[in-house]
Order: C-alpha cells, then structure tokens, then sequence
C-alpha cells in the first residue's frame, strides 16, 4: 500500500513538472514571435524614415551662386526652360530633357545633333529675346539664362521660376558645374566634365607622340563675313583649343573676343601653323572667303604653305556652345590631324 502511494505522489509531481517545462516554451516561444514582429516593426520604421529622408531632400532648399546673384532652388527641379544654346547642350549631355529651350541661331529651329533629343521641345523666342509669356505657361521649376543676354529680363524671369544665371554663354564647363549645382545634380555634372578631360587627356598623349616637337601647333581661328574677316581669340572654340593645348601666335593672345580685318593688307596678321575656319552659309559671306583667299598675302601664310588649313562646321565650333559641341570639336581634330579616336 505505502508503495503505491508514493508512486500516485511520484507520477503527480512528474506531470506537474512536465506542464510547467511547456508553459515555459510557449512563453518563449510568444517572446520570440514579439521579438520578430517587433524586429518588422523596427524595419518599417526604419523604411519610414528612409522615405521621410528622401521627402526631405526633395524639400531641401539650396542658395545657388551665380552671375546675378544668390537663387534658392527647392530639391531637384523637374521642369528645366534653357534660354542659350550652350545651356540646352548641357541638359541633354547631363541627361535632362528640357521643357522649353530658345530657337538655334542656324540650322533652325534647333541644331541638326540635338534635334533627336529635342523633338517636341517648346520654342520659347530667340535667345536674345526669350518670350516670358510662353516660358510662364510652361510651369518651370528652374531656369538657366546667362547675364550676357538676360540681364535686362533677369527681375521678370524670376518671378516665373527660380532663376540662375550664367556670366556668358560660352564658358561650356562652367556652364556644366552651373547646372549641376542648380539641377542637385552635381555627381553626374562631374561625370560629364571627367570624360572630357579624359578626351583631352588622350589628345594630348596622342598629338604629342604623333608631331614631336612640332607640338604644340600655333593655331588661328578664322571666320569670314559678307564685308570682313575675324581673327578669334577668346571664343568656345578659343577655350576648348586651349584646353587640347595649341598655342596662339603673339599678336592673337590679348584677353578680347578678337579683332575684325577690315583690309586684305591685314591678311598677315591671320598666321599660324594651322587654321580653323568657320563660316555661314552666305553667297557674299563665300563672295569674302574668296577674295580674301587668293590673295597674294594668302598664299605666304604658314599654315597655308603647310596645307594645315581646315574648313569646319560652324555649329560645333560655333554656335553650339556646350560640351557636346566641344566633343564634336574634339571628334573633328581628331579626324583633321589623323589621330586615333
């Protein structure tokens, strides 16, 4: 009997062990279950914030410098109206189709290598004359102007939109570094601007190993009107031949856009080894060239008597004004010196 009894009390204390042991893990297992949920939980929030984070960039106000002044430009800008050809370069080379751009000089109403990018684009007047009422009724969030052009207009453009300015229309890397500060695109600006100085680089290395110590060539970029030439010397052109590294003839190295020959006598002035010749497509512009070309001064310069004298298209190095106008350039010395691109 006695054994019996301690066996009933044996077998009740192991049961009540056994139900306290699964209490125990069910109770664990609930404190795992909380952990994970409050684990989701802490993971949720942490997307919240992300949001919240990039909400708040977009928010984010910035104080752009430039040619007239200080323009605060709220996160990255969507609707961009570019009113100087360089600037609508710019865009496109940064991957930012605009939603209204100003009319091309030639070749109108938008150059021939950037028409396939800028198909349907709003035309917004001359760049000389932008018309405020049609860039207002595109909603702009920014626009790109220049100082050389819009001071005047400057006060009325930024009523529509955030405004910021650029001192010329030329400077093509400025430009660039502008818009990529005004566009909260600044790592891409870099990108840009990083591969063309990796081109030049390779132009560099390249001309240097092909003319030896005939390099650097002393360069003259010439241009004919309907009643006089001009020597250019501080241009786009004059800045992306400087930046591949040819050098100017003394007399073409003051810190001026140029001069204007109004006399063939002037003709020698023009020398250097090589010459860049741009021009539009004019009867009487032609008229000029001719004239001018066969002259008995022409035929002593240097650059004719070394057959280095190279018409070139006046869009790319001309008017185009941006860094895929300078890369067109680029392409062009390439092929005109017979390097390798």
């Amino acid at each position: 009997m006695l054994r019996k009894t301690i066996l009933a009390m044996f077998i009740a204390l192991l049961a009540g062990f056994m139900l306290t042991a699964c209490g125990t893990g069910e109770e664990s297992n609930q404190e795992n279950n909380d952990t994970n949920e409050n684990t989701k939980a802490d993971a949720g929030s942490g997307d919240d914030n992300s949001s919240k984070s990039a909400d708040s960039s977009e928010s984010e106000v910035r104080v752009i410098q430039h040619a007239m002044g200080e323009t605060e430009v709220t996160g990255t800008p969507k609707r961009i109206v570019t009113l100087y050809q360089g600037a609508t370069d710019a865009a496109i080379a940064m991957g930012v189709t605009p939603v209204g751009i100003v009319e091309s000089w030639v070749e109108k109403p938008v150059y021939k290598y950037l028409r396939d990018d800028l198909d349907g684009v709003p035309i917004v007047g001359l760049e000389t004359q932008p018309n405020l009422e049609e860039i207002a009724k595109l909603n702009p969030d920014l626009i790109i102007a220049s100082k050389l052009r819009h001071e005047e207009i400057y006060d009325k453009l930024e009523q529509i939109a955030p405004t910021v300015t650029h001192e010329t229309v030329y400077e093509f890397k400025e430009t660039v570094e502008l818009m990529g500060e005004a566009m909260n695109m600044e790592e891409k600006a870099d990108e840009v601007l990083a591969a063309w100085d990796n081109r030049v680089a390779d132009f560099k290395a390249k001309v240097q190993e092909k003319l030896g110590d005939k390099w650097p060539l002393n360069v003259a970029l010439l241009n004919f009107r309907a009643d006089h030439a001009r020597i250019y010397f501080t241009s786009f052109a004059g800045i992306v031949l400087n930046d591949l590294g040819f050098e100017r003839p003394e007399n073409q190295q003051e810190d001026v856009w140029g001069i204007k020959l109004t006399s063939k006598e002037s003709i020698p002035e023009m020398n250097a080894d090589i010459f860049y010749i741009f021009m539009s497509d004019d009867e009487a512009v032609h008229q000029t060239y001719e004239e001018w070309t066969n002259h008995p001064l022409w035929k002593n310069l240097d650059a004719v008597q070394n057959d280095q004298v190279y018409l070139v298209d006046e869009v790319a190095w001309n008017m185009g004004g941006g860094i895929l106008a300078a890369n067109l350039m680029l392409d062009d010395i390439y092929d005109r010196l017979g390097l390798e691109k």
